[in-house]
């Protein structure tokens, strides 16, 4: 194994979303990851965020099955599962005989809601947790309803991200008490802490949360993307002043538009003006003339075109795995890179050497 966390044993609970995200962060830095699968898998394999596990088939409601896992348990580091409050309790793995066996595992819990309130074991997804928190409110164009962001902002932004930083921070804590503990990762939480920018600068009228004066929203006209002539669409970002002045000089548009930009009643109006400028050109000829400039451009690519941009080449921050293109370890360490791996079914294997 290669990578900062070469070394650190890792159980993971097969599920969904974030905690499989979670568990490959850790695998993509040498963490020993097995996963306890179920016959027939999570019917969502996924051969990306999937890398790097062994694999180990279990029956967990059979008195079999949950020991064999409690021995895997026993001898790791770190517990990752995502199901419902007190489903682990009711199958024998719960935080309790889990630390009772080991007390130095962090035990590492994913959920929506969290471990407890009102609605914490209702179903629920990304878009419903990223809607309670005010995160999903102030994204989608003015009159119409919100648009959820992908799931990248509730399952990845505010869930395994999250969870990989309350299990590193445990792990820490764990080298001055010697005790492990339970990590309780909610999504409603971290989204919630994922807006505190927002919230921090609501009060003072820095930003507006409407989405017909939302800075970062889009509403502003040079904070948006605009079609090209060829159908392609390109993002311009230039909130300061320097760089906002910078792009209109670039595109032969008028200062005007830099002295009229705080006046956001007038914003529909300076952005048909920008569509009008930016359709009259293709995406190429406009990278041309701004990418790598400072007026805070970039072409918008589809995911299938992302690892071909020069930048993204240069960068090596696509690697090749299995015959599959896909996103390299990150963040990046000097002295312990961390290394994709390929997943495989040698689950016992691994939980032998374990044992040894």
């Amino acid at each position: 194994m290669t990578g900062p966390l070469a070394g650190l044993r890792v159980v993971e609970f097969a599920g969904i979303g974030p905690g499989p995200h979670c568990a490959m962060l850790l695998a993509d830095n040498g963490a020993e990851v097995l996963r306890i699968d179920r016959e027939g898998g999570n019917g969502w394999p996924n051969p990306v965020v999937d890398r790097g596990r062994e694999t180990l088939t279990l029956d967990i409601r059979t008195k079999e099955g949950c020991e064999t896992a409690l021995c895997a348990i026993e001898r790791a580091d770190v517990l990752i599962e995502g199901f419902r409050p007190g489903v682990m309790e009711r199958l024998g793995l719960g935080p309790e005989p889990c630390l009772l066996r080991n007390p130095r595992l962090v035990y590492g819990r994913m959920t929506g809601w969290g471990q407890d309130g009102p609605l914490a074991k209702a179903a629920g997804h990304d878009i419903n947790y990223i809607a309670l928190t005010g995160a999903l409110a102030a994204i989608g164009r003015p009159g119409e309803p919100a648009i959820p962001p992908l799931n990248l902002v509730g399952d990845f932004g505010g869930g395994s991200m999250f969870l990989a930083f309350g299990i590193m921070a445990a792990l820490f804590e764990r080298e001055r008490s010697g005790r492990g503990q339970i990590v309780d990762a909610a999504i409603v939480d971290g989204v919630s802490h994922l807006m505190t920018m927002f919230a921090g600068l609501l009060p003072s009228g820095q930003i507006s949360m409407d989405r017909s004066l939302n800075l970062l929203g889009g509403a502003a006209p040079f904070y948006r993307c605009y079609r090209c002539a060829d159908g392609r669409e390109i993002s311009i970002g230039p909130l300061e002043p320097q760089f906002y002045s910078e792009l209109l000089e670039r595109i032969g548009e008028s200062q005007i538009l830099l002295e009229r930009r705080v006046d956001a009643k007038g914003w529909a109006a300076q952005a048909d003006a920008l569509a009008a400028v930016f359709a009259t050109r293709s995406s190429v000829e406009w990278c041309t003339i701004l990418e790598g400039t400072d007026a805070c451009f970039s072409p918008v690519v589809p995911l299938e075109e992302a690892p071909l941009h020069p930048h993204i080449v240069a960068r090596e921050t696509y690697t090749v795995l299995d015959g599959k293109v896909q996103a390299a370890p990150a963040p990046r360490f000097s002295r312990t890179p961390g290394q994709p791996r390929t997943s495989g079914k040698g689950g016992l294997a691994l939980l032998n050497q374990w044992r040894r």
